[in-house]
């Protein structure tokens, strides 16, 4: 038998064993089919399986805020030096679909484990962590495994794909529900993102629909839901993020399994350098969140040059060959991500989704006309929100932001923003400003971002283009075959391709 858990959940004490062991067994087959007969397995009637649901509410946080380095690559923010990094090279083939058998499994036992206790808040909680993972799988592949997802327990071992869009009209309808069932009275324990506050959750279940919504941009529906009349209803209805204190992040603590995801990461510590087509941007606005996210080249710093002296940064062409690249270094003429995202055990916290995002969101809706009022109000908001954040997060912010002056930097020709300027020429401010504000952060969502807008405009290789998705995993192809080679079919005229083209960007 093919074993393919991967838990979140470590278990601390008997009776969290107890759940691992029968939750592994219920979902092992969520995707996959297996020759064992699991009617034989027994279970005392009288000792049932059971965790609280605050303790998988702590495990599924974790797991969902982590930060991911792979989009920094695609993204054209970092390279390496030490071989060919395949997202840098655009040459990705498959993912993984470990996340059922990790993130929704662990999120849907904490939904059942809450009805037992009748506690309507993990469900809301949880109908957004499905929503959540579900829209970052479809967004990575195209049609998905959903409605008949997590069921190993029901007996559906092979579960058939859902177009993409039954996966977005589906998850859109599931945070509704949410943000209908979250509520003031029950308690939320266990809560390392918002602290037990059903508010702020409130304003990011409807925030996140926002952002399905936006990446959603080039269709006019989903399902029953009409795109822009959808977000205006929310946007102009329901309660939404309004500072950074409501970002939906994850805050690290420097204790064992709490530290920041790429806390004494080898590879940031010997061969990972800027990207710079990253650099220039903020080079070219004089930008000081650049000393926040890289340092100084060598030779800058032996020249005992200021960190803030923009001509002390440089990157390498995440388009040339490493070797070219690694070049730099012996010539002491690119600088490395700075030392904070490795030598720093809580660092920044990890966003999926901030108010800086949101804002961004807001202004680029209001940019095509789906909801009224001022584009330039949301840009600036988001912008303004972005530096809080560096000067509130980062040590020592002094050093970098002293003397700065936000409102100056927003009237400077490359980022101003104006209301009467032709469409195409809002939307690259609005997404060339959005993807400063993403290293490390918010995960793949500045590479979607560019695909659907074509913003910023990324380097590439001559004769190579964009992915637009990844490659089914292998495990599919053994033990789901029959509704995956159906699923593309359906979609892609049979070719598991990363170059073919998903149903929301058509």
């Amino acid at each position: 038998m093919k074993k393919i858990i991967n838990f979140i959940a470590k278990p601390q004490n008997n009776k969290m064993t107890k759940w691992l062991k029968s939750a592994a067994f219920a979902g092992l087959l969520i995707l996959t089919s297996c020759e064992t007969d699991l009617d034989k397995i027994n279970e005392n009637p009288n000792d049932q399986a059971s965790v609280d649901p605050k303790v998988l509410l702590t495990y599924v946080s974790k797991d969902a805020f982590q930060v991911n380095g792979d989009n920094m690559y695609a993204s054209r923010m970092m390279i390496g030096t030490d071989g060919e990094n395949t997202y840098q090279y655009m040459k990705w083939n498959d993912a993984s679909f470990e996340v059922y058998t990790k993130g929704i499994l662990n999120t849907v036992k904490m939904m059942q484990e809450a009805e037992k206790i009748n506690n309507k808040n993990y469900n809301a909680i949880g109908k957004f962590y499905r929503a959540y993972y579900f829209f970052n799988l479809s967004m990575k592949f195209g049609s998905i495994p959903y409605t008949e997802a997590a069921k190993g327990e029901s007996g559906i071992t092979q579960p058939k794909y859902d177009s993409q869009e039954t996966v977005m009209a589906g998850i859109l309808s599931e945070l509704k529900e949410a943000n209908d069932l979250i509520n003031s009275s029950d308690k939320i324990e266990g809560d390392i993102i918002y602290n037990g506050d059903a508010s702020k959750w409130k304003k990011l279940i409807n925030s996140f629909r926002l952002k399905i919504l936006i990446t959603m941009s080039k269709k006019s529906t989903l399902g029953s839901y009409n795109v822009a009349t959808e977000f205006a209803s929310i946007a102009g209805s329901q309660p939404l993020m309004t500072s950074i204190s409501d970002n939906g992040e994850l805050k690290f603590a420097d204790a064992a399994d709490s530290r920041y995801t790429m806390f004494n990461n080898s590879g940031y510590g010997s061969s990972l350098y800027m990207a710079d087509y990253f650099i220039n941007l903020f080079k070219a606005r004089q930008d000081p969140r650049l000393f926040t996210f890289a340092a100084q080249t060598t030779a800058a710093k032996e020249a005992g040059k200021p960190i803030k002296d923009f001509t002390g940064y440089n990157g390498g062409n995440p388009t040339s060959s490493y070797s070219d690249n690694a070049a730099l270094i012996t010539a002491k003429n690119i600088s490395k991500v700075n030392d904070r995202f490795y030598k720093d055990p809580t660092n920044e916290p990890s966003s999926i989704l901030s108010y800086s995002e949101l804002e961004f969101i807001l202004a680029e809706a209001s940019a095509r006309g789906w909801v009224s009022g001022s584009a330039k109000t949301h840009y600036d908001n988001a912008i303004k929100a972005s530096f809080s954040f560096y000067q509130t997060y980062v040590q020592n912010p002094g050093q970098y932001f002293s003397g700065f002056d936000v409102n100056q930097y927003l009237a400077t020709p490359l980022v101003v923003y104006s209301d009467a300027a032709p469409l195409e020429t809002r939307l690259e401010k609005i997404m060339t400003q959005k993807y400063m504000t993403m290293f490390h952060q918010s995960q793949w969502t500045s590479y979607y971002d560019y695909l659907r807008t074509g913003y910023p405009n990324y380097p590439l290789q001559t004769g190579v283009s964009a992915p637009f998705r990844f490659r089914y995993p292998q495990a599919e192809y053994s033990y789901n075959s029959t509704n995956l080679k159906a699923a593309l079919a359906a979609q892609y005229g049979g070719n598991d391709n990363i170059n073919s083209k998903p149903w929301w960007l058509q």
